[in-house]
């Protein structure tokens, strides 16, 4: 290096300097706070009218919630334990309501002593959906899935064992009336498929369940529907939504599709109809006019015709969330299935329809949660499920002006199974993005 250059050049350093901690301002939630509340005197004025409605709400709650009695045989009780507690004019909560009724809010009117019952069928139904919630799971226990229906059936209801058998026969006759008639049309193989076991439903199932229960007589003490109730039949009508609606609205949305005239056809129309009536219309159909299409005699359960309604307004709903779905594939994903020689339903069963359903996730969530909240809407039909019974509750003399925390039980309850099917549903969402592998 030169003189001069040498000269021009005051200072090098040549050791590091240390590091300094980052300013107060840059870290932690004061730097959280000044992005999020206060990074503009807009955002600062909501936030402070947000604090200040929310630490209103809070203060007028809080008596509310840290005044809560809890052992009292009516709402007359709750204001004494109130009165010799906090005095006379203290805001209070009368959260023994719960406590003296929440058998009636879970199980209606079903019997207690078979309460057992009503628990292992909830017990045995998380034992059957783990393996479709879960593929790290046995695949063998997809065969209790299938079977699960019906064990719920006859644990809840009770009765002779034959008849679920013989609503499992008619699956079977189906199934072979399908092989059957698919050698000569595969319009005809759907439509006897169809056909078959509705007839045996209709007009052998019974009969032959009668003999053979007094050949081999195999029951449980029976529980008439007009018992059920409370959340227990809000479980029941979702779990048999959900389970029915999902492959009936995958069968809709293909049949959409069809080139067939008559299959698309009939698909349209059940679509349209179906979501342009109100489901309460379908549930007053279902309790009073029913009865009036069925041959002479014939006993069809309201649990049962409800169940059905329910299934087949929701399966409605998912098939056009699952044409949405199909819509959204790329062409190339059918041509791909053409190159590869594959026939419609291995096409459809490998390359189509499983992409069509993770982009279908949302809202096929969307679809069972509105379907599980609907399921309230059967208190208008004479079935008391969980909100039909807080009216009962309220009223008797013991809780007449009990309220909110009724209402407050009823929301945490369906909240906690909604907002579960919701974080199962983005864990599923993460589990099938395999975009960004």
């Amino acid at each position: 290096m030169s003189d001069t250059h040498a000269e021009s050049v005051a200072y090098v350093r040549d050791t590091m300097l240390p590091e300094k901690e980052p300013p107060g301002r840059e870290v932690g939630a004061i730097k959280w706070m000044r992005e999020n509340l206060f990074s503009g005197w807009f955002n600062a004025i909501l936030t402070i009218v947000s604090l200040y409605v929310i630490g209103w709400i809070l203060l007028h709650l809080a008596p509310w919630f840290t005044h809560m009695v809890w052992n009292a045989g009516s709402l007359s009780e709750c204001r004494e334990i109130r009165d010799e507690l906090w005095g006379p004019d203290q805001t209070f909560s009368c959260f023994a309501v719960i406590r003296d009724r929440w058998q009636q809010l879970l199980y209606g009117f079903y019997p207690a002593e078979l309460y057992w019952r009503a628990n292992l069928a909830f017990v045995l139904f998380l034992v059957a959906i783990a393996p479709v919630l879960f593929s790290g799971l046995p695949r063998k226990m997809l065969y209790f899935s299938v079977l699960y229906p019906f064990v719920m059936f006859w644990l809840v209801w009770g009765g002779s064992i034959w008849l679920p058998l013989m609503v499992i026969a008619g699956f079977g006759l189906g199934a072979l009336a399908f092989v059957l008639a698919s050698r000569v049309n595969g319009l005809v193989a759907v439509i006897v498929a169809a056909l078959v076991p509705v007839l045996w439903w209709l007009y052998l199932a019974g009969p032959i369940a009668t003999d053979l229960q007094r050949i081999a007589p195999l029951a449980i003490q029976q529980v008439a529907s007009k018992d059920l109730g409370g959340f227990m039949i809000s479980l029941i009508l979702g779990i048999t939504g959900i389970a029915f609606s999902l492959p009936l609205g995958i069968l809709l949305a293909l049949g959409r599709q069809s080139d067939l005239f008559i299959v698309k056809g009939i698909c349209v129309g059940f679509i349209e109809f179906i979501r342009g009536v109100p489901l309460i219309t379908l549930l007053f159909v279902a309790s009073l006019l029913l009865n009036y299409f069925l041959p002479p005699g014939t006993n069809f359960d309201i649990i049962l015709r409800v169940m059905i309604m329910v299934t087949l307004f929701a399966s409605a709903y998912m098939a056009e969330v699952i044409r949405g779905g199909l819509a959204a594939l790329p062409t190339g994903q059918y041509e791909a299935a053409d190159a590869l020689g594959l026939d419609y339903w291995k096409a459809q069963r490998l390359i189509i329809m499983p992409q069509a359903l993770k982009i279908s996730i949302p809202g096929i969530v969307n679809t069972f949660i509105g379907l599980f909240k609907d399921t309230t809407l059967v208190m208008f039909i004479g079935i008391f499920d969980m909100l039909g019974l807080t009216n009962a509750i309220r009223a008797t003399t013991d809780w007449n002006g009990i309220y909110w925390e009724l209402f407050i039980f009823v929301g945490v309850v369906f909240f906690v199974f909604c907002y579960s099917m919701s974080r199962y549903s983005q864990y599923l969402e993460r589990k099938l993005n395999t975009e960004h592998r």
